[in-house]
C-alpha cells in the first residue's frame, strides 16, 4: 500500500506541453493543439502568436505573455524556463505556445532539457512552421521537382544577434537548393555577400514574408542582388522570413502588384 504522502507528492508534479501555434492563421491550428490549450492551467505564450489561436483556450486558464518575438527585448530564455518548471512543479499543466513549430527555432531544446532535469513530464505538438506557412499563402512549393533537390533551414540570427559564422556558403549558394532564412532582416545583407561570394547567382529570386497567413501578411519578391535593400519598405516591428531559390521565380513575375497591393494594406 502507498503512502499517502506520496500520493499527494506524485499528484503535485504537473506536466507541461510545447505547442506549435503555426503561422499565423488560427484555422491551421492542429486538432491536438486545440485539445491542449482546452486542458491547460496556465498558457506562456510568445509576441509571435496570434490571439485567435488564444481564444480556442479554455476560459479559466491563465494566458502570461513571455514577450519572446525573435528580436528587440524580451524575457530572457534562461527565466522562461525557471518559470515553466516552477509552474509546472506546482501541479500546473503548462502550455507553451510558440509560433510556427516548436522544434524550428523555437528554443524548444532547451525547453524540453529543463523539464526533464527538474523530472517534469513533457511532450511537444507540432505546428506547421512559418515556412510552410509562407509557401502555402505564396502558392509554391518549396521542393518543385524541377528547380529544388535540397530543402535547407538556417537561421540569420545568432546567440549574439549578428549572422551566424559557421553557415555552410557552399550549400547556401547551391542553385537546385531552397533555402529558407528565418529572422532574416537585420543581417541579410551580409548573407547576400557571403552567399554571392561563395558562387550563388545573384539574380536568385528572393521573397521577403512578413506575418504570413495572416490578414495583414506582406510580401515583397525580388533577387538575392536586391531584396536586403528593399527590406526597408517593410514595417520595422516585424520579424522576417526569406525564401531564396529558384522554386520561386515565377513570383519575380508578379512582384510589384504583389508588394504594392500587400504594403498599401488591401490586398
Amino acid at each position: 500500500m502507498e503512502e499517502p504522502g506520496g500520493d499527494r507528492r506524485a499528484e503535485k508534479r504537473g506536466a507541461v506541453t510545447l505547442v506549435g501555434a503555426g503561422p499565423g492563421d488560427p484555422e491551421l491550428l492542429t486538432l491536438k493543439a486545440v485539445k491542449a490549450l482546452q486542458s491547460a492551467d496556465i498558457i506562456l505564450y510568445d509576441d509571435l502568436v496570434s490571439a485567435g489561436v488564444l481564444d480556442f483556450a479554455r476560459q479559466e486558464a491563465k494566458r502570461l505573455l513571455v514577450g519572446k518575438k525573435g528580436y528587440g527585448p524580451q524575457v530572457k530564455q534562461a527565466e522562461i524556463n525557471a518559470l515553466i518548471v516552477s509552474l509546472a512543479l506546482q501541479g500546473k499543466h503548462v502550455v507553451r505556445l510558440k509560433g510556427g513549430d516548436p522544434g524550428i527555432f523555437g528554443r524548444a531544446g532547451e525547453e524540453i532539457e529543463a523539464c526533464r532535469a527538474a523530472g517534469i513530464p513533457v511532450r511537444v505538438v507540432p505546428g506547421i512552421s512559418a515556412a510552410q506557412g509562407a509557401a502555402a499563402s505564396l502558392c509554391v512549393s518549396l521542393t518543385h521537382r524541377d528547380h529544388a533537390r535540397r530543402l535547407q533551414f538556417v537561421t540569420g540570427h545568432s546567440r549574439e544577434g549578428a549572422l551566424p559564422d559557421d553557415l555552410d556558403w557552399g550549400a547556401m549558394a547551391d542553385p537546385a537548393a531552397s533555402t529558407v532564412i528565418y529572422m532574416a532582416r537585420a543581417t541579410l545583407p551580409g548573407f547576400r555577400a557571403h552567399a554571392l561570394a561563395a558562387g550563388l547567382d545573384p539574380a536568385t529570386p528572393a521573397v521577403a514574408v512578413l506575418a504570413a497567413t495572416r490578414p495583414d501578411e506582406i510580401r515583397l519578391a525580388a533577387t538575392i542582388a536586391t531584396l536586403p535593400e528593399k527590406l526597408a519598405d517593410l514595417p520595422a516591428d516585424r520579424p522576417v522570413l526569406v525564401l531564396l531559390g529558384h522554386a520561386f521565380g515565377a513570383l519575380l513575375e508578379q512582384a510589384e502588384p504583389a508588394a504594392d497591393r500587400r504594403l498599401s494594406g488591401t490586398g
